[in-house]
């Protein structure tokens, strides 16, 4: 049975503290609030003593410093990357083609004039050669003239001339004197003429001498010079050496050296020696300052190749220019030289006429064996004809 409303613990408990206030009388004395006990709090939790974290070893501590190193070296290694600019493209093989060709246009220049210059060096020494052949026999009369006059000297100091002239001018009758004393004059004017003609045509000649010995000095100092170029030549050829390593390997650029017959025509007499002299040195290396039997430069081949035929040409493409009579293309057979370049710098050797097209042999350029090919390929100054 359930109780009613306003009955139940409530109401018993509310109960009993109205009788228990209801027991006190008139008189007694409330109890004093820290009489009435309190209800106990629960007793403080005690917080649990930290735990002290062990103390890190020192390898540990390296450890750890060596990581943080790392990444730093590594953060900075991709920031540098990230800013260095990209690599640049290896270049193609037309582009060192060009590198070649270029600067193949300025060396061979230098190797031509290196050329001229020891072919006029040859050409001048051997004509001061034949001036102190022709100054040897004058110089040696001079020295004998004057050992004449010195040994006068010495005679008129120690007075034996006078004496002389004394028996001369005090011998015989006045006829006999007048004689003696012409004949005295007449020698005495033909030693000083003797003498003076000698020394005038000596100093002729050593005038003319002079000029050339300058000369010949001058030519010495740019042997030299050319000498001490000579390294640069060989180092620039090296370079195009590794060039065209780079852009071809082992294998020539060129194809068949040969692509036609060489020659393509046999012309006969000294041009058909010469020119079957020159096909027969295709796929010889090219040699700067050469001309055979191992190697050749272009000036080279052509000089050797008329060589062949009895006819001498120097050992320098502008000065083959000038050396032999122009002929026009109408006009070309096998063996004229082929000249090309405003400077002539180049020379090569007609080959003939093939299908319509015109055909030379020559000495390219360093690090290229002596081929044939096209002669239009280059800028074609003019023609000429040896022999």
């Amino acid at each position: 049975m359930t109780a009613p409303p306003g009955r139940g613990p409530a109401r018993r408990g509310a109960a009993r503290a109205s009788t228990a206030v209801h027991t006190l009388r008139a008189g007694d004395r409330l109890p004093s609030v820290s009489a009435v006990p309190r209800p106990s709090a629960p007793p403080a939790r005690r917080r649990a003593p930290a735990r002290r974290r062990p103390r890190p070893s020192a390898r540990a501590a390296r450890r750890r410093l060596a990581c943080r190193l790392l990444t730093l070296a590594l953060c900075l290694a991709a920031g540098l990357a990230a800013a260095a600019p990209p690599a640049a493209a290896e270049p193609t093989v037309a582009e060192l083609e060009q590198q070649i060709d270029a600067a193949w246009k300025q060396l061979e220049p230098v190797i031509e004039q290196h050329n001229r210059t020891r072919v006029e060096l040859a050409a001048r020494r051997k004509r001061a050669a034949e001036l102190a052949r022709r100054i040897g026999p004058l110089e040696r009369q001079v020295d004998a003239a004057l050992v004449q006059v010195g040994q006068l000297a010495a005679l008129a100091y120690k007075g034996g001339t006078v004496s002389a002239l004394n028996s001369v001018l005090n011998s015989g009758s006045p006829t006999e004197f007048s004689q003696r004393l012409g004949v005295l004059e007449q020698y005495a004017r033909r030693q000083e003429q003797r003498i003076s003609g000698v020394a005038r045509l000596r100093q002729q000649l050593a005038d003319q001498k002079a000029p050339l010995d300058r000369m010949i000095a001058e030519l010495s100092r740019t042997e030299a010079q050319l000498a001490a170029r000579a390294k640069q030549i060989d180092a620039e050829i090296a370079r195009l050496g590794r060039l065209r390593l780079a852009a071809y390997g082992n294998t020539e650029s060129t194809g068949a050296l040969r692509p036609v017959p060489c020659p393509v025509s046999y012309p006969g007499g000294r041009a058909g020696t010469a020119v079957r002299f020159a096909c027969a040195q295709i796929g010889k290396p090219y040699g700067w300052g050469s001309a055979g039997p191992g190697a050749y430069d272009c000036s080279g081949l052509t000089m050797a190749a008329w060589a062949r035929a009895g006819v001498r040409l120097p050992h320098n493409a502008a000065a083959q220019r000038g050396a032999v009579p122009s002929v026009s293309r109408a006009e070309l057979r096998p063996g004229d030289l082929v000249f090309y370049y405003g400077d002539l710098h180049h020379v090569a050797m007609y080959a003939g006429r093939y299908n319509g097209t015109d055909w030379i042999v020559h000495a390219a350029q360093a690090g290229e064996p002596l081929t044939m090919r096209t002669m239009d390929d280059g800028n074609i100054h003019s023609y000429g004809r040896p022999g």
